[in-house]
């Protein structure tokens, strides 16, 4: 549970507390822009929660100062992999509240308020997902690869056949983590399963009868800093970490998980021979993404599926001894 709530500082007296989470490594510039696009809207967290995981401690984050109604608090730590940067983001939070977002994008002068507004409105068995826009191409061949655009609200619940929550642009309250647990430290950036750690939790909240809102007004910027280069090495780590989250849920009494990932892989196979001829960079993303989600199922299944060990309960927490250090 989070300690007592301090006394209501925000400069907006309809937000109450929360506590924002970026966890971020080796970005320093990416990161700095997104903390001052942060503290630049209208609304701002009571506590914003940097957990860094770079190579070396960021050179200004550490010392920043700010006048709006924020505190900064910056963790460094030598632990790697997203997941457990935004688990040690929640074991630090103070408030109930919680937001997240990511060290790449740039946020509206609106996002925090719609974000934390609808949360609010919607009640504590809720969780709030906003749109993600492509940001201004940085660099020649430069692209997002994770985006959404829907102008429309959305409600989503129960077993919806899709993956609708997005953890750079999210808010729910500190007991839908406590109900159904944190982040795979085993999923996404920086882990053997290099993504779909936003999928498994927001399966495993639809799951336990939350409602997953999209909120378009809750507007940020998804920055395109990757170029070409990277795209093949990308749809290969996102394959991988779908094809774990795939294999993490399927069941032999319940077949609905790999329905969906028949299906998923019947649809790729389709968009690779559709795009062979004119869009063959396309083609070979998505030949390479299905050959990551077939690596990702077969070690998952390997080397997780059947192990009951010590590992796997601290994936509910993402939290080892060496990473409380960091949080005292």
């Amino acid at each position: 549970m989070g300690v007592e709530p301090r006394k209501n500082t925000s400069e907006s007296p309809g937000l109450p507390e929360s506590s924002l989470i970026i966890p971020s490594r080796n970005r320093p510039e990416l990161l700095l822009s997104t903390v001052k696009s942060i503290l630049q809207g209208a609304e701002v967290p009571t506590e914003l929660i940097v957990i860094d995981q770079s190579s070396a401690p960021h050179p200004t984050l550490a010392s920043i100062a700010t006048n709006r109604a924020c505190e900064i608090r910056y963790l460094w730590t030598k632990s790697i992999g997203v997941s457990r940067a935004r688990n040690m983001g929640i074991g630090a939070a103070r408030y109930n509240i919680l937001a997240f977002t990511d060290d790449d994008v740039n946020v509206t002068s609106t996002w925090y308020g719609a974000l934390i507004g609808a949360l609010i409105s919607a009640g504590p068995r809720a969780v709030i997902s906003g749109r993600v826009l492509p940001g201004i191409v940085q660099r020649p061949g430069g692209f997002v690869p994770s985006t959404k655009t829907d102008e429309k609200r959305a409600v989503y619940a129960g077993r919806i056949g899709e993956d609708v929550l997005y953890t750079n642009n999210a808010a729910m309250f500190r007991s839908a983590v406590e109900e159904v647990g944190s982040f795979d430290v085993r999923l996404g950036a920086g882990s053997i399963f290099s993504n779909a750690e936003d999928n498994d939790l927001g399966f495993r909240l639809l799951e336990a009868g939350y409602h997953i809102f999209y909120v378009p007004e809750a507007v940020l910027y998804h920055c395109a800093w990757r170029d070409e280069k990277d795209y093949l090495p990308l749809r290969w780590s996102y394959g991988r970490g779908q094809g774990a989250y795939y294999a993490k849920h399927l069941s032999l009494r319940d077949q609905y998980m790999l329905r969906r990932m028949l299906r998923h892989v019947k649809n790729h196979c389709r968009g690779c021979l559709r795009r062979v001829r004119r869009q063959r960079l396309l083609a070979y993303g998505d030949g390479i993404y299905l050959l990551g989600l077939f690596s990702g199922v077969a070690q998952w299944l390997v080397t997780q599926r059947w192990m009951m060990s010590s590992e796997e309960s601290h994936s509910a927490t993402g939290v080892y001894d060496s990473d409380r250090e960091a949080l005292k």
